[in-house]
């Protein structure tokens, strides 16, 4: 944590939003890595721990599948450690920001994961706020830290979120709304975070005929949740053993691609892979399917309509995807 994220930082459970006062322990250059921060109106201590200020407890954590997965395979999906550029793409094209609008803007990662976009959206010159309720922080964090401070992250809820609102010029929420339990509550909660004139891009599980065709991978998402990381990681790892071979032949065959949607995998086989990063990435997609706690999915027309009721403006949508503005007149 650097001193500058206090500026934007206040107590996630007080409505008039103190600042929070700091308490440094340890601290390396710039970077803060222990301490504390108090709310000076309700008292409440948040702690700063391995540089990532901490403001979730333990009951309201139901995502650390997503620790356990990130905090092993970190760097898989960070371009420039991996040697590709699917997340840029990805980025560019699920947010529909130009890259010469992205430059110098205070953005919000609302659900960073390990920090590929984050660190995209740093590379590309914006300042991040990366959050995520889960431990993965971590992996972000140390993805990300050499970014000369235009990263700041941060362990925090969707739901409650520790920042003051009309601070942010753009907010992007990348495959991880339909792993809330109230996706409604998120997509309507985080357009108050956007400064008059901010954008923001919603990408998530789209309902469709698509999932008529994963009847086996349904029936075993009934039971998969409940299993544990461990279990659930040996289960993606022999599914993926088993069937890649499989999937991998199928991709190369026009015609029959749309069988691998059948199969009890999320295969990826995108040519800018080696065969390696794809096995790889087909395991932490699969893993991904069976282990979260939730998998709730939206229409994007409904999804349209939940930006405008929260007052955005140039609201737009596509399947799997939302975009909107805050007017530039709207105060907070």
């Amino acid at each position: 944590m650097r001193l500058d994220l206090l500026d934007i930082l206040v107590c996630p459970d007080c409505a008039d939003q103190p600042r929070l006062d700091l308490a440094v322990d340890t601290q390396d250059g710039p970077e803060i890595l222990t301490g504390r921060l108090t709310c000076p109106a309700c008292r409440r201590m948040f702690s700063i721990d391995r540089g990532v200020p901490r403001f979730v407890v333990d009951a309201e954590n139901y995502s650390e599948n997503f620790a356990y997965e990130w905090n092993r395979w970190g760097r898989v999906q960070i371009d420039r450690f991996a040697g590709h550029s699917l997340s840029a793409r990805r980025f560019l094209a699920d947010s529909r920001w130009p890259e010469s609008w992205i430059k110098d803007k205070l953005i919000l990662d609302a659900g960073c994961g390990a920090g590929r976009f984050a660190d995209v959206a740093a590379g590309m010159g914006a300042r991040v706020v990366a959050i995520d309720l889960s431990g993965a922080v971590d992996a972000a964090r140390a993805n990300t830290v050499d970014r000369d401070g235009r990263v700041h992250v941060v362990q925090a809820s969707l739901f409650r979120l520790p920042f003051r609102r009309g601070v942010f010029d753009g907010i992007y929420c990348m495959g991880v709304i339909q792993h809330t339990p109230d996706p409604q509550a998120v997509m309507t909660a985080l357009p108050v975070f956007l400064r008059p004139g901010g954008r923001l891009a919603y990408n998530f599980y789209e309902i469709g005929w698509g999932t008529r065709l994963q009847p086996i991978k349904y029936a075993m998402r009934a039971l998969t949740p409940r299993l544990g990381n461990v279990i659930n990681h040996r289960l993606a790892l022999a599914l993926t053993v088993l069937f890649f071979p499989l999937s991998w032949l199928l991709s190369h065959i026009r015609f029959v691609r749309f069988i691998n949607v059948m199969l009890p995998i999320c295969a990826s086989h995108s040519p800018d892979l080696t065969i390696r990063q794809q096995f790889v990435w087909t395991l932490l997609d699969t893993f991904d399917w069976y282990s979260p706690r939730y998998e709730k999915r939206q229409k994007h027309t409904d999804v349209a309509e939940i930006l405008r009721g929260a007052g955005l403006g140039e609201v737009e949508s596509a399947p799997g995807l939302a975009w909107g503005a805050r007017p530039s007149g709207q105060s907070s």
